[in-house]
């Protein structure tokens, strides 16, 4: 048996930002055409109008003040409302597959590791910009890595699933390196148009890589212990489509398309399951709350991350204890807690504890306990 290790992480960052002003603005534009248009069946009591949106309703909603995406200009026209990405032929890379060797990289050079060293590319997102062949293929041949690769799709948990995967690898000795890369473009599956839901996601792309303890040139983090959990409710769910509203001249318009959810039911179901998963995991490890450094989060929403912090540790995280990125990236699906994990973990010191936990559409539960060692 084998000891795996975070040595590297990394984050790619889309340049385009949508602020809530500018949301707000062009969510309200479309809900005016909209309401002109149907005036008659308004004023007959036929249609409800659409509301409109504030920024003041979008923070207290959710935390969220901007957004990261690939497309902006597409998201603020009333008259699209959805990001435009243009086709790429057969020949060309994946946007997904562009996305991920940015942040791959990134892992592999803070790690100081070699892209032909990998022995496994895992791609884990909550989706995916084709069935087949796989996007993880597709950025193992464009990094130069060797070994195999795989796509993997369990929603918002995706990056931690991935992390136990590559780790048990690991464990057993069949691989000695792997990335476990997260491309979301969750602009694409978001509707824009839906007031309840228009605020929630932006794009990005996260990568870690994992080693043989042994193999680590640096500061790491060692995989204490890995737990995941699934339990299906059809609360969160995407039928179909994802990419073909991104697409000009093919925006095709069905709402189970894109991302649906019964908002009030997951916070209901989704807290509990998240708290006691936790608190097992630490239990059965032999962790105190007190022992627990950094909590690194999924970034769906900011109460709900207020509420489970505050029931594993027993009280109100600081802001150094549970870092939150939620404001400044939205909800990026399976990347939030790597994000957070990324851009707030290297002022750990030598033995201190963190714990890695994403939530979501499942339900599905992912934690990974690691532990911070020197060079």
């Amino acid at each position: 048996m084998y000891q795996p290790a975070i040595t590297g992480t990394g984050v790619f960052t889309p340049s385009e930002i949508i602020t809530n002003d500018e949301l707000v603005a062009a969510f309200n534009a479309y809900a005016d055409r909209v309401n002109t248009a149907n005036a008659d069946a308004i004023a007959a009591g036929e249609v409800e109008p659409i509301q409109h949106s504030s920024t003041e309703f979008i923070i207290a909603a959710s935390g969220i003040e901007n957004r990261y995406v690939l497309n902006k200009s597409g998201v603020l026209d009333p008259g699209v409302m959805a990001p435009i990405l243009r086709e790429r032929s057969d020949e060309e890379p994946g946007v997904m597959a562009e996305m991920a060797v940015d942040a791959c990289t990134k892992a592999l050079e803070q790690a100081g590791v070699d892209a032909a060293e990998v022995d496994a590319v895992l791609c884990a997102a909550s989706n995916h910009e084709r069935a087949y062949p796989a996007i993880a293929v597709e950025i193992q041949k464009l990094l130069g890595c060797g070994g195999f690769g795989f796509d993997m799709n369990v929603a918002c948990s995706s990056a931690t699933f991935g992390i136990q995967a590559a780790a048990d690898m690991i464990r057993a000795g069949s691989i000695r390196k792997a990335l476990v890369v997260n491309p979301e473009i969750c602009s694409a599956h978001l509707e824009w148009r839906d007031r309840d839901c228009h605020f929630i996601f932006g794009d990005v792309c996260t990568a870690v890589l994992l080693e043989r303890e042994e193999d680590a040139k640096g500061p790491h983090f060692t995989i204490r212990s890995t737990r995941l959990a699934t339990e299906f409710s059809n609360n969160i769910r995407n039928n179909n489509g994802f990419l073909r509203r991104t697409r000009k001249g093919h925006m095709q318009d069905r709402r189970d398309m894109l991302f649906m959810q019964e908002g009030r039911k997951v916070f209901k179901q989704v807290l509990p399951m998240v708290s006691a998963h936790i608190a097992a995991h630490m239990a059965d490890e032999g962790i105190a709350k007190e022992d627990l450094k950094r909590i690194w989060l999924h970034q769906a929403n900011k109460t709900m991350n207020d509420f489970i912090g505050k029931k594993v540790l027993g009280r109100v995280p600081t802001p150094e204890e549970q870092p939150n990125i939620l404001q400044d990236y939205a909800n990026t699906s399976s990347a939030g807690s790597i994000i957070a994990f990324s851009k707030f973990s290297e002022d750990m010191q030598t033995g201190d504890i963190g714990l890695i936990c994403s939530f979501g559409a499942g339900y599905s539960v992912g934690s990974v306990i690691v532990e911070r060692k020197s060079a």
